[in-house]
């Protein structure tokens, strides 16, 4: 299986070749290669036709190369694995959420809302569970966020109840998100071993939708799935190399300054609607996610 071997030497050499770099300058490139990646492969999730046996075949994609990923690296230590547990069923979580709500709505609303609630959930689960204190400016980033995240929500008016199902998948996917870069970045710091703990990540979620996916449709699953193929593959290396670079990231950076950079995949997410979906960004959609990733960069700037 071709992919999945280019998958692993993707993964493999991002993170064996990213290892030996030191100094700062390397975590802001790897991250914002991650981020081009990471909009690219969810750019041609939701142009297969069949989004539920597109999912499928990245998952199978993150099973094969993770396999090959496992034998050549250590496992992760002991400490780590009760974050790795946690994480995987926030990922498999928002997969779902995810596959919902580009079943639902369109590519350039729904692809803010899930990236961009994520750092505004960072910051306001920090304050209210945590019991941390936002600073003056970064209130003002929660409050650019929450505006940009509106415009997004009602830029097509009011939505009405029709609406709502897709703008709470997109939302409840911002939640996951959340939930999974905390874990991940903390299981990968008491891991040893930044290969190991992607390479374990993505075998025991990976299976999980493709299951899913099965248990919904049977054999009717692979009715029509051949031209689907290539663009699930590639969309499972895509997807498997920009998180292996994320996590790497987050093995020698700052979580929330790595969180709030990865978002400008919001930009290029943008420009996928509209010059190959062929939607109408319109004046709205433009500014919201404008106001989004200008919020996350004020958050990020006033962070202490």
């Amino acid at each position: 299986m071709p992919a999945v071997t280019a998958g692993a030497v993707a993964v493999a050499a991002a993170t064996a070749a990213a290892g030996p770099v030191s100094g700062p300058a390397a975590v802001p490139v790897v991250v914002l290669a991650a981020a081009v990646l990471h909009a690219v492969w969810n750019g041609l999730a939701h142009r297969l036709q069949d989004k539920l046996v597109g999912f499928a075949l990245i998952n199978l994609v993150y099973t094969g190369c993770a396999a090959v990923l496992v034998l050549l690296n250590p496992l992760p230590a002991a400490a780590a694995w009760p974050y790795l547990i946690a994480s995987v069923v926030m990922q498999v979580t928002s997969q779902l959420l995810l596959l919902r709500a580009y079943q639902l709505g369109d590519f350039g609303q729904m692809y803010p809302i899930a990236r961009g609630s994520a750092p505004l959930l960072v910051a306001v689960l920090s304050v209210t569970v945590l019991g941390d204190e936002l600073g003056g400016g970064e209130l003002l980033g929660v409050a650019v966020i929450s505006c940009g995240l509106i415009g997004l929500a009602f830029a097509r008016g009011i939505p009405g109840r029709a609406h709502l199902p897709a703008l709470g998948a997109a939302a409840g996917t911002g939640v996951m998100i959340a939930a999974y870069t905390v874990l991940d970045g903390g299981g990968v710091r008491h891991a040893g071993t930044v290969g190991g703990y992607v390479a374990w990540l993505f075998l025991l979620q990976g299976p999980v939708l493709a299951l899913i996916a099965w248990a919904r449709r049977g054999r009717g699953l692979l009715v029509g799935a051949g031209p689907l193929v290539p663009v699930g593959l590639l969309g499972g290396v895509l997807s498997l190399t920009a998180y292996g670079l994320v996590v790497w990231a987050q093995s020698r950076g700052n979580l929330a300054s790595i969180a709030a950079l990865r978002e400008t995949s919001i930009v290029m997410a943008a420009l996928i609607a509209t010059v190959v979906f062929r939607e109408r960004l319109g004046r709205m959609r433009m500014a919201a996610s404008a106001t989004v990733l200008a919020g996350i960069a004020v958050l990020e700037l006033a962070r202490p």
